[in-house]
């Protein structure tokens, strides 16, 4: 009886790996995937888009693998499934790392430098390891369309987020409300929590206690401990717990009281 299945003597899973690759390239599989199911429903998969301005980790190996159970599932149920590739092409850390190459600044835009050879430089920055990333994708066996991506940085792309938008405004879902952002002042912009993250480093921070007079009886403070006393301006309320033992302490040289949580005395009175 004849097998249509190689037989290992020793098992070489990397060996295994470049066949089967080799094979779904030749056969054209994932292209097939798609093709024989044209008539039966669509499940729609756009890609998470990574950014090519920077090598490829383990991460996004890990998190490949999760995104392609997904659209795998789906196949074999039947679907029709269009696995559409994406460039994340937007970010201040692009922007930083083409000026530090040229030895600019913000304030050069448009002087020594203008802003199209300026918006040039940062495309060619942002795509520098697609090489790199279309080999990973083939290598993991990651099923996506990298012929025919999505780039966040072409007008398509950017009207198509505006036309998204237009529509949940006419659906009356934006609000206007106030939040709190990390701010860099050199680039007069807000910043994501992965751009200001990179950017932290350990301090050791001042502690200040800060009295909460009570609307009733100002002559009785409520006492709070921070070290970021900047978002103070926009408390809104003061959080007590009703599981918690509060004491009153009197300060005879100022005639007035505080009120503080018990496990906390001791090192309020220091």
């Amino acid at each position: 009886m004849s097998s249509n299945f190689n037989e290992y003597k020793q098992l070489d899973l990397p060996k295994v790996a470049e066949e089967i690759l080799d094979f779904w390239k030749k056969e054209g599989v994932f292209e097939k995937s798609v093709s024989t199911r044209s008539e039966n429903p669509s499940f729609v998969f756009y890609e998470g888009p990574p950014s090519a301005n920077g090598m490829p980790g383990i991460h996004h190996v890990m998190a490949r693998t999760l995104k392609d159970i997904f659209p795998r599932y789906k196949t074999m149920k039947g679907f029709k499934v269009s696995r559409k590739a994406g460039w994340d092409t937007h970010g201040l850390p692009i922007e930083l790392g083409v000026e530090k190459e040229l030895g600019i600044t913000k304030e050069d835009i448009g002087k020594s430098i203008s802003v199209e050879e300026y918006n040039q430089a940062c495309r060619e920055a942002v795509m520098k390891y697609t090489g790199v990333w279309n080999a990973l994708t083939e290598k993991m066996g990651y099923w996506v369309d990298m012929n025919d991506p999505y780039v966040t940085y072409t007008s398509k792309y950017m009207e198509s987020v505006w036309w998204t938008f237009k529509q949940i405004f006419d659906k009356d879902l934006v609000y206007r409300g106030s939040k709190i952002m990390p701010f860099s002042t050199a680039c007069n912009t807000v910043l994501s929590n992965f751009e200001a993250g990179s950017n932290y480093k350990d301090t050791k921070d001042p502690a200040i206690y800060v009295s909460f007079p009570l609307e009733d009886d100002p002559s009785v403070s409520m006492i709070a401990w921070t070290t970021t006393p900047w978002t103070l301006p926009s408390n809104l309320c003061l959080a007590i717990n009703k599981d918690f033992t509060y004491l009153k302490i009197h300060d005879e040289e100022k005639d007035k009281t505080y009120i503080v949580a018990e496990p906390r005395l001791k090192d309020v009175l220091k």
